[in-house]
């Protein structure tokens, strides 16, 4: 997507310079979740106007056909003649004979509040933009307005990046491309509000949640994001420079929300069906996750991504970057925030080193090739079976994984310098100045930030355009953690899901590449009748039959694949599996070399002072630290928050 620094001054000259495209939107059958969208493009040139839904929506890479779900499209003149709409194919209605104006009006549904689609309902509305406004070829960089009509007697609230106007439901953006990148989020939501200096200026973080929970819960999210998003500044050593000097997360906790995370420019949306009761951490990693976002995608931007395309899919060989150093970041930043054990943070690590290491589809496609499979995996829809199980790995978790071994990397072989140094890098170079990158720009910038250039072209080679694993055994015993086999001595018959149906287990889901399971002939719907002695009609008995099973050892099974009843041999593997664990659970001795090198991976590097994780009850006035408990008038039990 098209990157500009949008100050108020070029909005304003903008929208003098064009006639605005006008939406109104209303709510007539809300019960339905129908909304009434009327959009007017003034000063036409001649031919046909040629008005389309998006295919795809921002931070997406898949397609999803937001045209499905508008209908009763009607269109009439400046003067309000009927106009005749043509359709050249699903996505678009071309319409000729206007005076230079066409008004078209139409009706949206939307029943799936997300990152990604629309919701409207009695309780509030959340509108992607993408799924949920036509726009014209042509067009693209006119200004725009958009006009809300809110249900009568409601206590909505509007929530959006897109910029205000004197009219508290009327909002503007500068063009297309910004306007699809702006959610809108409309409902009684709770609001916090927090500034924070940065580069002179003085910047406000909102939060808006349409929850089922009390305020104290919000309280409790809120205060928790602050000291994470001062460890994110702390890499980058500034604020983005938010339009409007303002960033706003739109948060969906509700029940009928889907689950999702979906950064913007100066926003983010957060969703998803669990509640913020009874622990808000649950929900942090999403948030921390998002937020980085606004640095890395949403400024330092891939180049594949520039414009992005509504049109089509958007492939991007960058993403392993994008996303996954991202998803490494949104770990690190709880932990540097003090939120989180270092137990916690080497369990939430340890998953994407076991997968990486372990899963087969590196034998298949490097991480730039995975990157590019996006448009495959990124929500995208398919009725045919694939073999993603055995030939994919996503490029969030390879991502995450390269991101900690680099990190680790450079702290071994560079003393003093980080991955937070190549991010700044990175941030300098074409964050802040809004220029786009590739994968060769990024490795440059690991040559210019080490001094060394040849360990940047080697680790390119090996783990970015190559296919292997940095050593992550020795680079995190530099941090005193442990990476070892997690079930040493135990059987397994591979990962597998298995349905158990009139007797039989089936195999649900296929079977692992290279697993005693795959190399006995087994694959997904085949019915497994006996093994050894035992019918397996339960997990139960398929957990035992493993558990006492030794690795090496031979069995046979009896099994019916597509109608035929066969038999043979499995060989039962050592599970693979693997865990990191501090030294301290391994008896192992934790050195004050140790001790530094963790201190300056995972201590704070902001130097606010941290928020007061505390909130004291109106009702018995007494103060609950966030991190340890909730008052019980809030009518929940003392729960724990943050596992110390």
């Amino acid at each position: 997507m098209k990157r500009v620094l949008f100050l108020i001054v070029t909005i304003l000259s903008t929208a003098v310079a064009q006639e605005k495209i006008e939406y109104s939107v209303s709510f007539e059958n809300i019960l339905h979740h129908e909304a009434e969208i009327t959009v007017t493009f003034p000063n036409l040139p001649a031919g046909p106007l040629e008005a389309r839904m998006g295919r795809s929506s921002p931070g997406r890479y898949a397609l999803h056909e937001f045209a499905k779900n508008i209908y009763n499209v009607r269109a009439v003149d400046g003067k309000g003649k009927q106009l005749t709409i043509t359709r050249p194919n699903v996505h678009q209605w071309d319409i000729a004979g206007h005076d230079g104006t066409v008004v078209i009006s139409y009706t949206l549904f939307a029943d799936h509040p997300d990152g990604t689609y629309a919701g409207v309902d009695v309780s509030h509305t959340h509108l992607n933009i993408p799924a949920s406004f036509l726009w014209a070829r042509g067009l693209h960089e006119r200004p725009i307005q958009v006009s809300l009509k809110l249900p009568k007697d409601s206590k909505w609230k509007v929530a959006t990046q897109l910029a205000r106007t004197k009219d508290p439901l009327t909002f503007t953006a500068p063009h297309l491309q910004y306007f699809m990148d702006s959610p809108i989020e409309i409902s009684d939501h709770a609001s916090r509000a927090w500034k924070i200096d940065s580069g002179g200026k003085t910047y406000t973080i909102k939060l808006a949640a349409h929850h089922d929970a009390t305020d104290l819960y919000i309280d409790a999210y809120f205060e928790m994001a602050k000291p994470v998003i001062l460890e994110q500044i702390a890499v980058f050593g500034e604020l983005p420079s938010y339009d409007f000097r303002e960033y706003v997360f739109l948060a969906d906790f509700q029940p009928w929300a889907g689950g999702d995370g979906m950064e913007h420019r100066n926003s983010t949306v957060i969703s998803g069906a669990a509640s913020l009761k009874p622990n808000p951490f649950n929900l942090l990693g999403v948030l921390s996750h998002e937020y980085f976002h606004s640095w890395n995608v949403e400024r330092i931007r891939p180049k594949s991504l520039e414009p992005f395309n509504f049109e089509e899919a958007n492939m991007s060989g960058e993403l392993w970057f994008a996303e996954g150093f991202t998803n490494y970041y949104g770990t690190l930043a709880i932990a540097r925030a003090q939120l989180a054990s270092l137990d916690r943070f080497t369990r939430n690590i340890h998953s994407a080193v076991n997968t990486v290491i372990n899963a087969s589809g590196r034998a298949f496609f490097n991480v730039v090739d995975m990157s590019r499979q996006a448009p495959f995996v990124d929500a995208a829809t398919a009725v045919d079976r694939n073999n993603r199980s055995n030939t994919f790995i996503s490029y969030y978790t390879w991502g995450e994984a390269i991101g900690l071994g680099l990190d680790l990397s450079i702290r071994s072989k560079f003393p003093g310098l980080s991955l937070d140094d190549v991010m700044r890098g990175m941030w300098q170079k074409f964050g802040k100045p809004e220029k786009p990158y590739t994968n060769e720009d990024i490795r440059i910038v690991l040559g210019e930030v080490t001094g060394d250039q040849r360990f940047a072209n080697e680790f390119f080679e090996k783990y970015i355009y190559g296919k292997e694993v940095v050593d992550y055994q020795s680079l995190l015993g530099n941090a005193g953690l442990l990476l070892r086999k997690a079930r040493v001595g135990k059987a397994t018959l591979g990962p597998v899901f298995l349905n158990y149906d009139a007797g039989k287990a089936t195999i649900a889901g296929g079977t692992i590449l290279n697993s005693p399971l795959y190399r006995t002939g087994l694959d997904r719907g085949d019915k497994i009748l006996k093994i050894g002695s035992t019918a397996i009609t339960s997990k139960q008995e398929w957990d035992s039959l493993v558990s006492d099973a030794k690795p090496g050892e031979k069995i046979a099974i009896e099994y019916e694949q597509r109608g035929a009843k066969k038999s043979g041999t499995l060989t039962f593997d050592e599970d693979s599996t693997l865990e990191i664990v501090p030294y301290e659970h391994a008896s192992m001795p934790v050195t004050d070399a140790i001790k530094t090198f963790r201190a300056s991976w995972l201590g704070r590097k902001s130097t606010h002072q941290l928020p007061e994780l505390s909130k004291t009850c109106p009702t018995c006035m007494r103060t609950f630290p966030f991190a340890n408990e909730f008052c019980p008038h809030d009518g929940s039990e003392l729960k724990a928050v943050l596992e110390k």
